[in-house]
């Protein structure tokens, strides 16, 4: 059985000795979290519930997202298909029409037509409706996003009310809580704070949310990642981000209480990750390490299950829906229309490819090393004047960047080009003052059309080697592998940028590219 990266899509069948009448799972995702937990090797944020999860967890060290952008992110999680392939190229947005496609399979409505009762808390920022259907919704289409997705005492009633209900019902069950924090507050509701981390804090004029105690932290004494610039506004920015990560940490506490006082914790999956990295300069957007590499941990009830361990094998987003295939022992559903004999040129739509593996195994062992194992990306917007599609290859060592729209500078987002962080960086540019930064602000906007990195000797991905001889035959597998990987997934983005795709039809089944230059 092949389960690697770039081989078609096989169920792998694991029922790992859970004795339950039902299985379960529940999925944790953070807004724009990254590696500020305890279990990660951060000494400075406090996250006691995350920590004790990852304890009685698999920890992944290798995990990454498969697109760098909120809506594309979680679609592709709920999907187990890359953005260009699901659809959702770019932050859900009604007026725009940002939808996934209509025909797309999500787990939710995969479960809910297998008899598994579905669950949605928080944040959902995905559509069509039809599409990412749950059969109990408590969202931003009904709430505000802070009282759904950062309200943790909010949060707890409703976990509290779908278990109860799942009981009753004596359904399996899947339940998505999808938190807000740590995502930045944004320029409409600046009183907040940079990451609302005011909202809800008892001060006056902020409400209170019972459930949460408030912890500050000192800017000058963080130790800051690489990737943001050594200043005071930063330092603050991270500060307050901080104090929404013990938000997020401590709603997480709350939310497996409730699902042991409900009895659940015996036979429950429980995987915590977050949708993108965080929103600072060179992470959230880009398909550098900052922007896609992801905190993950998986929690199985089996007491045989790997817990308080490391896995080192690379791991993606687009493994997720196929390790819930698994555990509930399902298939995913495969469209078997035939084509209408009696219409010109019609034919079937191709059977959907899950480039995916299940992660059940790892739970039960470390596969042996395999150099070639590599993880994909995909991101071609993020708002929707944002236009820079992007694809990329990792492995454990090197990381292939395509930068399709190479000719335009790369854009920044409004929630980091207004915040304190970037401000700074534009305030420090035009006073010639030292940034403080890993980058300058002219190479991160205009970047070349490859990028290749080795991590193992430039973790922070500064040294572009692409083009360079010595590098020539590793540059060439990588870039076959993601082409391959493009025309598994029907990519229509994958004759940029030198030439166009031609005899589409409605799948580009029998897509070509017909070079520009000829």
């Amino acid at each position: 059985m092949d389960i690697r990266y770039g081989a078609p899509f096989y169920l792998v069948i694991i029922l790992i000795g859970v004795t339950s009448a039902h299985q379960n799972v529940l999925l944790l995702l953070a807004d724009d979290g990254g590696f500020e937990i305890g279990a990660y090797r951060n000494k400075i944020v406090q996250t006691p519930a995350l920590d004790a999860l990852a304890k009685q967890s698999l920890i992944f060290n290798n995990a990454y997202a498969s697109v760098s952008s909120c809506s594309p992110s979680r679609a592709s999680i709920l999907t187990g298909m890359p953005e260009h392939q699901n659809g959702m190229y770019g932050l859900h947005n009604g007026v725009h029409h940002f939808n996934a496609l209509d025909k797309v399979k999500s787990i939710s409505t995969i479960l809910s037509e297998t008899g598994v009762r579905t669950g949605l808390i928080g944040k959902k920022h995905v559509g069509p409706a039809d599409v990412f259907k749950f059969d109990y919704e408590r969202t931003e289409e009904e709430y505000s996003v802070n009282q759904v997705g950062r309200n943790i005492t909010n949060i707890k009633l409703f976990v509290r009310e779908f278990l109860g209900e799942s009981k009753k019902k004596d359904q399996p069950f899947f339940l998505m809580v999808s938190f807000h924090d740590p995502h930045r507050c944004g320029h409409i509701t600046p009183q907040y704070g940079p990451f609302c981390e005011r909202w809800g804090s008892g001060e006056e004029g902020m409400g209170l949310i019972p459930d949460w105690h408030p912890i500050y932290y000192v800017w000058d004494q963080l130790i800051l990642p690489y990737y943001i610039p050594d200043t005071e506004p930063a330092r603050r920015d991270v500060a307050a981000q901080y104090t929404t990560i013990s938000r997020l940490d401590q709603g997480i506490g709350l939310v497996l209480k409730e699902l042991a006082d409900a009895g659940f914790e015996k036979d429950t999956l429980v995987v915590y990750t977050s949708d993108n990295g965080p929103p600072f300069p060179a992470a959230r957007t880009n398909l550098y390490d900052p922007g896609m590499a992801e905190p993950m941990f998986i929690r199985s009830p089996d007491p045989k299950s790997r817990r308080n361990e490391v896995t080192y094998s690379l791991s993606s987003h687009l493994d997720l829906l196929p390790t819930f295939l698994d555990w509930f022992n399902l298939s995913y559903p495969v469209d078997v229309a035939q084509p209408d004999t009696n219409a010109i040129d019609e034919q079937p739509p191709p059977k959907p490819i899950l480039t995916g593996k299940s992660l059940l195994p790892l739970l039960a062992a470390e596969p042996p090393t395999d150099p070639d194992q590599a993880v994909f990306a995909s991101q071609s917007f993020h708002e929707v004047t944002m236009t820079y599609p992007m694809r990329a290859i990792r492995t454990k060592r090197y990381k292939l960047i395509h930068n399709l729209n190479h000719q335009l500078p790369f854009p920044v987002d409004q929630d980091l080009f207004v915040s304190p962080t970037f401000q700074d960086l534009l305030a420090r540019k035009a006073n010639n003052q030292d940034m403080r930064w890993y980058k300058n602000l002219q190479l991160y906007y205009n970047r070349p059309e490859w990028e290749l990195f080795d991590l193992k000797m430039d973790p922070a991905e500064r040294n572009n080697l692409a083009g360079k001889p010595v590098v020539k035959e590793l540059f060439e597998k990588l870039q076959l592998k993601l082409r391959n990987w493009q025309e598994l997934t029907n990519d229509p983005f994958r004759c940029l940028p030198g030439g166009v795709l031609l005899d589409t039809g409605e799948y580009l089944n029998n897509a070509t590219c017909f070079d520009l230059g000829q």
